[in-house]
């Protein structure tokens, strides 16, 4: 995969890319008539902070410390949302949560997950997607959920790995 396609591998003006997304999401709410509530968008930027996946619990004590909520519902509630309409996604194999980093765009997203440095890169499946729904119907089964990932390690910890 080019380093193009993998924003959290490579040098990138961070501020831009939280910007830029905050920007299509709310957007892409206006244009769908969907609230993009304060807490919401305080999650959103949070999980664009970091470029890596970050627990429930992470993301309530950024909310707290913003005075946003304190309960987990107020996280709960806003990770819903954003899951839902495509902004974020949830990494089962962390149990986490990161920010969609093609989100004005449908997609299959595939994630490689970092096993060094936990960073994640998001990237478009459209092959493996296909590969695996003609496996699904070879076998007569139907597809509701495909979720793609990937563990390995990033460009910075190959090259950090001792020889």
């Amino acid at each position: 995969m080019p380093q193009s396609e993998s924003p959290s591998f490579e040098r990138h003006d961070h501020n831009h890319c939280i910007a830029s997304t905050v920007g299509m999401v709310a957007t892409a709410c206006a244009d769908q008539g969907l609230q993009l509530t304060p807490v919401r968008k305080r999650v959103l930027e949070l999980l664009l902070d970091q470029h890596r996946a970050l627990g429930a619990y992470e993301l309530l004590d950024g909310l707290r410390a913003d005075g946003l909520g304190s309960q987990p519902p107020a996280v709960y509630r806003a990770l819903e949302f954003l899951v839902s309409h495509g902004f974020a996604h949830k990494i089962e194999r962390l149990n986490a949560f990161i920010a969609c980093g093609f989100a004005a765009t449908r997609h299959s997203p595939a994630f490689l997950i970092c096993r060094g440095c936990h960073a994640i890169a998001e990237a478009d499946s459209d092959g493996i997607s296909a590969a695996i729904e003609k496996t699904a119907r070879d076998c007569g089964f139907v597809t509701e959920q495909r979720v793609v990932e990937i563990e390995g390690l990033c460009p910075r910890c190959v090259t950090e790995q001792p020889a």
